[in-house]
């Protein structure tokens, strides 16, 4: 049959559904690893024909040819033993051995005397091998045919006229063999005769038949066997020569026969698995020509040189790591070519796996889990089969499988920290960087791929993305503003780390980030007010003593820490040795009592700095007025006009008319037609020696030594405006060293208007 041609419906005799023939993996495996002859159409389930079979080289002479060979199928494992009959045709034509068959018949031979031809063979069996012969027709000679006891057929040529050798010395006639095939098949052989003198005993075989095992591991020129045939006649008739006139083509190249001794040997490689028994004819013929026939067997014994074959039929690679435990993996085959005990095969692998072997049908393995696997632990296995045949000595072989497990989004990322801090100082540019984050994801490929993002959230109401950033690649997190210690000093976020599995995992991890102090803030001093807003003047009795409070300079700083310590310093004085300022609380006293002959107007320029670095400071003027009642004092403008007198100011003044000349007289130009125009009463200072009620916020009290007013020093003042008088109130303090002050001053709006320079024409308070 060519190749390609169906056989039958396996599918259909087995009761298999077709449909699953490709998803089950299908396949005709052969036994002992021969040619695939048949094989499997996955789409019908039809058996096929995969290369060409020749009964004759499969199985020889014997009668009945069957090629064994199994049906697999996987999930499940499912094997089916499948026996095909190899039915002969005439494919084959008979052969004589030798072209020319000499025969060589005495001349005195009688009539009826029978000499047997060599034998043509037929490699096709039953009808289709020889089934008779003809002979070219003579006058000497006829053909008769006979059986053998094996069901051969075998010629004889019959004598059928005498001879003379000095008439015909010879003949040439054409022999032809004929099988019983259709269409019918033919051999020819010329048989050569040759008219000799009288020889009347044909050789005779010791025995019929010759038998013998030969190991298939013996050495060239091994002696197999030695026939032996005698014949009765003598000299030259009675010399007996053997040759072999019927053996097959592989027994010639390995088995030769010496035509004078008759011993058979080895001189070729002998092999059980590949012919396990060899037959061949012996013919003796003696010296004129009479012969005859003797059969030899030779059965090679089995002997255990062919290890077992580990084959691989099925193989799930790679292996996802969540399979469970149980899981068949793969399927093995092992063959050995040997019989018997020598092809008892035992398998086994190698214990330091999380696989075993599980046997399945004859010679057949499942491959499956022993346990859990874990691709961060092992991510490549490499299994090695051993087999070991039953053998003396035994063989073994071994198969090394590559098996790589399938990574499983099975680990979430780990941070490598259980928090993260970092720490800027305010003012940072944005798009600093704070700190970095880590997490570690022990997974493959995207599995294992980090992105980092921040979790939405809230610092002080905003939003946090507007405060910081994350590198979704890196973990770096930067600043996406300026920050200010003023106004939080830390805040956290949270960061989550998920990877790119499917589904993804993630994990998150809190990110504490402190803003550290900067020297950023100037003291900021409350009292006395800044020049421009306020024209502030205490008032000192003359009677005051040394160490009596006069007053307090009060400052803060919206740094912390030491950013906001503050020190005090009078940096000029009109009378240096008269005041002195505490260095840290800003208390302003007298160092002695107070003289007749120190000046009235006393002017002081005090700076504040705080502990940063570098430090900053602030400068504020105090003006005093030495006196017991407003009637002794003089025009506060003078105070004034001894400042622009000093050093100081002077510097001041030239710098500002230097460079703002023209603003500063239309300034005063402006300001003269609006006090022309409303012709109003002026103070030339907003208030008293108290302390504005907005400079301070209720039960405003300091610390000692951060320059803040204690409640206990707290002054009220109040000018009137809504009469005649103005009163000027000193309220007592409660520090003991302060100066006692409970008198009101009385004075008329004319003696506010001598004393500040106030014009005569301003109206009257009603």
């Amino acid at each position: 049959m060519k190749s390609g041609s169906v056989i039958g419906n396996i599918a259909k005799d087995l009761g298999l559904n077709v449909e699953k023939l490709s998803a089950r993996k299908a396949r005709i495996d052969s036994e002992q690893n021969r040619k695939r002859y048949c094989d499997i159409n996955l789409s019908t389930g039809d058996l096929i024909v995969a290369e060409r079979i020749d009964r004759e080289a499969l199985c020889g002479e014997k009668a009945s040819c069957i090629l064994k060979f199994e049906l697999i199928l996987e999930a499940p494992l499912e094997l089916h033993r499948i026996s095909l009959q190899i039915h002969d045709i005439n494919d084959n034509p008979p052969v004589f051995t030798k072209d020319e068959i000499k025969i060589e018949i005495n001349e005195f031979a009688a009539k009826g005397s029978r000499f047997r031809v060599l034998e043509a063979h037929d490699i096709d069996i039953g009808q289709n091998a020889v089934q008779s012969y003809a002979l070219q027709t003579n006058n000497y000679l006829v053909l008769k045919i006979q059986s053998k006891s094996d069901g051969g057929k075998f010629a004889e040529l019959v004598l059928d006229k005498e001879l003379d050798r000095e008439e015909q010395h010879e003949l040439r006639l054409l022999l032809t063999a004929l099988d019983g095939g259709s269409p019918q098949r033919t051999g020819t052989a010329t048989v050569h005769v040759t008219v000799l003198d009288a020889n009347d005993n044909a050789p005779v075989f010791s025995q019929t038949v010759y038998e013998a095992i030969l190991p298939e591991n013996s050495p060239l020129d091994t002696v197999v066997v030695t026939v032996a045939a005698t014949d009765a006649d003598e000299g030259l008739n009675g010399e007996v020569t053997y040759e072999l006139s019927r053996i097959s083509e592989s027994g010639r190249r390995i088995f030769a026969l010496n035509r004078n001794s008759g011993e058979i040997k080895v001189i070729g490689s002998l092999d059980f698995e590949e012919e396990s028994m060899y037959e061949m004819r012996v013919d003796a013929k003696d010296g004129y020509g009479l012969t005859s026939e003797s059969k030899v067997i030779i059965q090679i014994s089995d002997v255990n040189d062919n290890p077992p074959e580990i084959n691989l039929k099925s193989l799930t690679n790679p292996i996802p790591e969540n399979v469970s435990p149980g899981t068949e993996v793969g399927i093995i085959n092992v063959q050995d070519r040997d019989s018997e005990n020598n092809r008892q095969v035992r398998c086994s692998i190698q214990q330091n796996a999380p696989f075993k072997l599980v046997p399945s049908i004859k010679n057949y393995y499942s491959l499956v889990t022993t346990g859990q696997l874990d691709r961060e632990l092992v991510s490549d296995y490499n299994i090695t089969i051993t087999a070991t045949d039953e053998g003396s000595p035994p063989l073994s072989s071994s198969k090394t499988v590559q098996l790589s497990v399938a990574d499983i989004n099975d680990n979430p990322p780990v941070f490598e920290e259980q928090s993260y801090s970092a720490s800027v100082s305010e003012n940072n540019k944005p798009g600093s960087t704070l700190c970095s984050v880590t997490a570690r994801d022990p997974d493959w490929r995207q599995n294992g791929t980090v992105i980092y993002s921040l979790l939405a959230g809230e610092v002080n109401g905003a939003p946090v993305s507007s405060y910081l950033s994350v590198n979704g690649d890196t973990g770096v997190i930067h600043a996406v503003r300026s920050f200010d210690y003023e106004q939080f000093r830390s805040f956290k976020v949270h960061v989550m780390a998920r990877d790119n599995g499917s589904p993804p995992l993630s994990s998150n991890v809190t990110v504490s980030v402190f803003i550290s102090d900067v020297n950023d803030n100037s003291p900021q001093i409350l009292y006395p007010a800044p020049e421009g807003n306020s024209f502030m003047t205490e008032l000192v009795p003359k009677a005051a003593h040394g160490g009596s409070l006069v007053s307090k300079v009060i400052t803060v700083d919206a740094d912390s820490g030491q950013n906001a310590w503050l020190s005090y310093h009078i940096v000029k004085s009109t009378d240096p040795g008269l005041f002195t300022i505490g260095l840290h609380s800003g208390e302003i006293r007298t160092q002695r009592d107070i003289s007749e002959s120190d000046s009235m107007k006393q002017n002081l320029i005090v700076s504040v700095k705080d502990n940063g670095q570098p430090s900053l400071s602030a400068t504020c003027s105090m003006y005093l007025l030495i006196s017991d009642n407003l009637a002794e004092v003089p025009e506060l403008k003078d105070i004034s006009y001894d400042e622009k007198n000093s050093k100081l100011t002077s510097y001041l003044i030239i710098a500002l008319v230097s460079v703002s000349t023209f603003f500063l007289t239309f300034i005063i130009i402006i300001l003269g037609v609006r006090f022309c125009r409303r012709r109003k009463p002026r103070l030339l200072f907003d208030g008293a020696v108290a302390i504005p009620s907005a400079y301070l916020p209720p039960n405003y009290a300091d610390v000692d030594g951060t320059g803040t007013l204690r409640s206990t020093y707290n002054y009220d003042a109040y000018l009137t405006t809504g009469s005649r008088t103005s009163d000027f109130k000193f309220v007592t303090s409660y520090n003991d060293n302060t100066l006692p002050a409970d008198q009101t001053l009385r004075k008329s709006p004319s003696d506010f208007a001598e004393v500040f320079g106030l014009p005569d024409e301003s109206p009257e308070y009603t």
